[in-house]
């Protein structure tokens, strides 16, 4: 009997456990329908890259579309546990001789999903987005720490960069530029730059965005358009010309378009190229690094530039009137000066035309609103309209109302409400500021 009642138990829980056992599975296939099967879950593979600064090519490579995060970097160097500082002073003692030491280059971890992006198109966005020919430099920005690099994981990852290095070389060669330098080799000591570099040109937009890279396009690649062909300076004014180095999607490069480019009054020429070269026979000073670069050349040679655009307008223009301008006029225009009475241009002009700002060449006053007013400078009873601003002024221990140009915004001269009808307003304006148009010339 006991032995029975043990063969009836053991049935019975071997019994028990099939039917849970069976449940579970149930359950466990009845819950697989409301998640993602392993096939639908995205993959995800990782490449670390040296394109110079990170700054920028954490902003170029996050614009690819299956490119799910870009981290900034370090990356290559001997240091295990390197900060930003640890790199910045390592390459300083390497420069004066005081080290050998390989130092970290900065880079971004590209992390991509194959399914949407190959690695062949996340390297050509690498290609075209920095100068993989420049040494241990990018730009403006010098040393072993900006080295172009690709830092691969797997045979298959360094087979890809060999072969895209190698086609890309062919565009390169034929566009004129030397040998990449680009360094090729196994992952070595990754660190995760500190917070503050992350996503950094997303948290502290200064007005400008990293250059686009060489301009030659890798061959059967619609990631670019056609190579832009340089400026020719027969086309150019030799003299004086003004040139605006932009890259594409750079929305900084658009602002400086609205805000200054499309109401361009100036009387000196301008243009503006996608090309990073100056025109051919011309030279610039130094690379350039950022755009929009706006660069100022006479008899072709570079004689001042002006990197970047926020929205500053008196800022940009006060760069160029130092430029433009006689020390005499920055006098007046940049430090609210005055000129002695009588001493003055345009004192006696009467002839039909407008007086305009002498930097940006916009309207100021019509010479139809111009008086004798026997004080000494060119007075008017009318501004164009909108062509003006007007501020408190008490410098003198008095207030008076400062008039400057609504363009510039430099100083002109002040508003007085003792001039003839109809306005009763007499606007002394201090004359060498001004430049005069006459109708037949406009």
């Amino acid at each position: 009997m006991p032995s029975l009642l043990i063969t009836m138990l053991r049935n019975f829980f071997i019994t028990l456990f099939t039917i849970t056992l069976l449940s579970s599975y149930s359950y466990a296939k009845e819950a697989n329908m409301t998640t993602l099967k392993p096939s639908q879950t995205p993959q995800t593979k990782t490449i670390v890259l040296g394109m110079g600064c990170f700054w920028g090519a954490e902003k170029r490579l996050s614009e690819l579309n299956g490119v799910t995060n870009v981290e900034s970097g370090y990356a290559g160097g001997d240091n295990p546990q390197a900060s930003y500082q640890d790199v910045l002073d390592l390459e300083k003692h390497i420069r004066s001789g005081q080290s050998t030491e390989r130092n970290h280059a900065e880079v971004i971890k590209v992390t991509y999903q194959p399914e949407i992006v190959s690695l062949e198109q996340v390297l050509i966005k690498f290609w075209e987005n920095h100068n993989p020919t420049q040494g241990n430099r990018q730009g403006n920005d010098i040393g072993t720490n900006y080295r172009s690099a690709i830092y691969y994981q797997t045979v298959k990852e360094k087979e890809v960069a060999e072969q895209t290095k190698a086609l890309y070389q062919t565009a390169l060669t034929k566009a004129g530029y030397p040998e990449i330098t680009t360094e090729i080799a196994p992952l070595k000591n990754y660190i995760t730059a500190e917070t503050y570099h992350q996503d950094y040109l997303k948290k502290n937009p200064n007005g400008y965005c990293g250059l686009g890279g060489t301009n030659v396009a890798y061959p059967n690649s619609n990631t670019l358009s056609l190579p832009v062909k340089q400026l020719d300076s027969k086309e150019l004014n030799s003299k004086r010309q003004l040139i605006v180095f932009e890259s594409k999607e750079c929305a900084y490069c658009q602002k400086f378009k609205e805000e200054i480019l499309n109401h361009w009054q100036s009387g000196v020429a301008i243009t503006t190229t996608l090309n990073t070269n100056p025109p051919k026979g011309w030279a610039l000073e130094k690379p350039l690094f950022a755009t929009p670069t706006i660069v100022l050349f006479e008899q072709g040679k570079e004689v001042s530039r002006y990197t970047g655009y926020n929205g500053d307008k008196a800022r940009f223009w006060k760069w160029l009137g130092q430029r433009l301008l006689t020390p005499e006029q920055r006098k007046i225009a940049f430090e609210e000066g005055t000129e002695r009475p009588f001493t003055g241009s345009h004192l006696d002009e009467t002839r039909p035309g407008y007086f305009v700002d002498p930097i940006t060449g916009a309207r100021l006053f019509r010479s139809d609103t111009k008086f004798k007013s026997g004080t000494g400078w060119p007075s008017f009873f009318n501004p164009v309209e909108g062509a003006i601003t007007t501020h408190v002024d008490k410098t003198l221990g008095v207030e008076r109302v400062e008039v400057r140009s609504a363009s510039s915004g430099i100083h002109l001269g002040h508003v007085f409400n003792d001039g003839p009808a109809p306005t009763f307003k007499r606007y002394c304006i201090n004359g060498n500021v001004l430049k005069f148009v006459a109708d037949k010339e406009e």
